[in-house]
């Protein structure tokens, strides 16, 4: 339709982004989303062809994409946070991913009929089960702690390493069949140890001088990301196909070197990876061919498919998980799930291109294989996990915990109080000082940014139920809030009021509830904090009803959370008026003032007289140095903010 590369490389981003948020409003996998939109605009309208109007920068430019989205994932790959997983994750990796590789390549050969080639760099490349598919199907089916995490680490692991096989079964293949020599082959293995040498030196060096200040901040990406194709496309060009290991050697070295800077430039490699792989995508679906839509329905590729997804998955991990500690339940859902992804998408086309210049024409069908195959496990994965695992028993019950986003004093004494109800909470903040307040009295803490796709990886929020959003940023808050809102929904969502900006206005970003009754904003609770304000608690009998607690309470007392007789847990809102019955508990943030009477009325006997006097018990409560500092962030809580009815 548009005879321009400028149109079409446009329509290539935005349809990418596009496509990426309508997945996020509707829930849906983004990458079928993406599918679908470069279907559209592709083969079935005809509008743009990205293949054609490139020309000669299309190759070129899916394998730096490629490159780059590949060192991204293997960032991941801390090997000290799976080495606590055991001996199921370490043999589902290696002896699992063999037998896939074989399994997979076998029934690429005898049923969907390609040759040995072609079917054993194929089978190696469909071991992977990418991350970015499985993750939001973990938090959409509230799996158990030990089969979620057998599942998240498996499509970190492996992933990077699909590739990788493909090229060894390449170079492999071509050594087998004389088409290269022992002397060639030898070249091969040398190159790819440098290769290894290349990435893990250049890693060393580079970490080294980010953590000594030699690399300003605002240069530390665009040189991180011009050091990653500067060492993809030397390993390339001295070995072909070498330059993947090149730059997932390098990525997985990172990983482990423990670089501080690593946080501050997360954001950027993030969103380059984002719209990296949404507009590669795209690409790929909108070049192909309309004949290759057709052949996905060979009974050939739909066989295989069926045979990939019932035969070779179950078989793998049922034979490699022998010997271990998993239940036959948790064989079961794990040898089920494995959605394969983008990367396979992506790998496929390069390798397509790479073995029909080679002359294997049977290659032709690899495009419509892999796209059958994601699109399959996707589709079916995703709308059976959370049945399947319902039906296994391998779901968590209805968890009631809390993660609470801030740093403040209030959000820890918050948190705290939670806490001593039995309920789990864990406070997240993107730096170690703005912790301190969390970590002074013992609550669980993660450092980092929750809406980071590290956090995704790093952090299980399975066993949390309800997200409070308070830190000192309002649009931060607010996008935390729409972040989650697909997977958890608005209901579960709380954010704390914005700042007012003058009288009677306020920022109109909120996308979660407002908290408390009456709804303040964080820098207004914390005043209350260092005013003496303090936690308390309030149980409703028969002879002490809601009614008459909310006549008798404080005016200046702000209403948090009620405890309902059960256990569960209702925060106070500006947009719901809560009820409370006989046996519920409210937590309420009040002055000391009700805490002095109370403590009064215990010392007088029933004759009313008091053993102490009473100008003394206020002292003792009431007394506030004025001359005194501020608090000072992560000090311990004083003792009366424990004080409780």
């Amino acid at each position: 339709m548009f005879n321009s590369l400028l149109m079409d490389l446009m329509f290539v981003v935005l349809i990418g982004v596009g496509s990426q948020w309508v997945a996020w409003r509707t829930r849906m996998p983004a990458i079928v989303v993406m599918a679908i939109a470069g279907l559209l605009v592709g083969p079935i309208f005809g509008w743009i062809n990205p293949q054609q109007s490139m020309g000669d920068l299309y190759g070129p430019i899916i394998t730096f994409a490629v490159a780059i989205i590949l060192f991204e994932g293997s960032l991941n790959l801390d090997f000290k946070e799976i080495k606590g997983f055991g001996r199921p994750v370490a043999r589902i990796v290696t002896i699992g991913a063999f037998i896939a590789w074989i399994a997979g390549s076998l029934a690429a050969h005898y049923i969907a009929g390609l040759s040995w080639e072609v079917a054993f760099i194929i089978g190696g490349l469909f071991i992977v089960t990418g991350p970015t598919v499985i993750l939001p199907l973990l938090r959409q089916a509230r799996l158990k702690p030990r089969p979620a995490a057998i599942l998240k680490w498996e499509g970190i692991v492996v992933d990077p390493f699909g590739a990788l096989l493909a090229v060894f079964a390449f170079e492999t293949i071509k050594f087998i069949n004389d088409e290269v020599t022992a002397k060639a082959m030898m070249l091969f293995v040398g190159a790819s140890l440098f290769s290894v040498f290349l990435g893990w030196g250049t890693s060393r060096l580079l970490g080294s001088a980010f953590e000594k200040g030699r690399i300003p901040e605002y240069l530390k990406a665009p040189i991180l990301f011009g050091l990653v194709l500067f060492v993809f496309v030397l390993s390339d060009e001295i070995m072909h196909e070498t330059g993947l290991l090149a730059v997932t050697a390098m990525g997985m070295t990172m990983a482990n070197m423990r670089l501080t800077t690593l946080q501050d430039i997360r954001h950027f490699k993030e969103n380059i990876s984002v719209l990296l792989i949404s507009g590669i995508f795209v690409m790929l679906t909108a070049s192909l061919d309309p004949h290759i839509l057709i052949e996905i329905l060979n009974p050939k590729i739909v066989l295989y498919v069926l045979a990939m997804l019932f035969i070779v998955r179950p078989l793998s991990i049922w034979l490699s998980t022998i010997g271990t500690d998993l239940t036959n339940r948790e064989r079961t859902l794990i040898g089920w799930i494995a959605p394969r992804g983008i990367v396979a998408l992506t790998v496929s086309g390069y390798f397509a291109t790479i073995l029909l210049d080679n002359g294997y024409e049977d290659a032709e069908l690899l495009t419509a294989l892999t796209f059958a195959l994601v699109f399959s496990t996707v589709v079916v994965h995703g709308f059976s996990i959370g049945w399947l695992a319902k039906k296994l028993n391998l779901t968590t019950p209805e968890e009631s915990g809390v993660v609470l986003i801030g740093s403040s004093r209030f959000v820890a004494e918050l948190a705290k109080n939670i806490q001593e109800a039995e309920h789990q909470v864990l406070v997240v903040e993107d730096s170690w000082g703005g912790l301190s307040n969390a970590r002074k009295i013992g609550l669980p803490t993660y450092m980092g940014d929750i809406l980071s796709e590290h956090t995704g990886y790093h952090l299980d929020l399975t066993p949390y139920r309800y997200i409070l959003a308070m830190t000192k940023v309002d649009v931060y808050n607010s996008h935390v809030c729409a972040d989650f809102t697909p997977d958890l929904g608005r209901d579960l969502l709380f954010q704390t009021s914005t700042h007012k900006r003058s009288a009677g206005q306020q920022f109109n970003l909120t996308t979660g509830q407002f908290l408390f009754t009456p709804n303040l904003s964080i820098n207004e609770l914390e005043e209350r904090m260092t005013s003496g304000f303090v936690f308390r608690k309030t149980l409703l009998t028969n002879q002490y009803s809601y009614t008459q607690y909310l006549r008798e309470r404080d005016d200046q007392s702000i209403l948090l959370y009620i405890m309902r007789a059960d256990g569960e847990l209702e925060f106070y809102t500006a947009e719901k008026e809560l009820q409370a019955q006989t046996g519920d508990t409210i937590v309420t943030l009040s002055t000391p003032n009700k805490t002095i009477e109370r403590t009064i009325d215990r010392l007088e006997g029933k004759d009313g007289k008091s053993n102490v006097k009473k100008e003394m018990v206020e002292t003792k409560f009431s007394e506030e140095p004025t001359n005194e500092k501020p608090a000072i962030p992560g000090e311990a809580p004083p003792k009366i903010s424990k004080t409780a009815e």
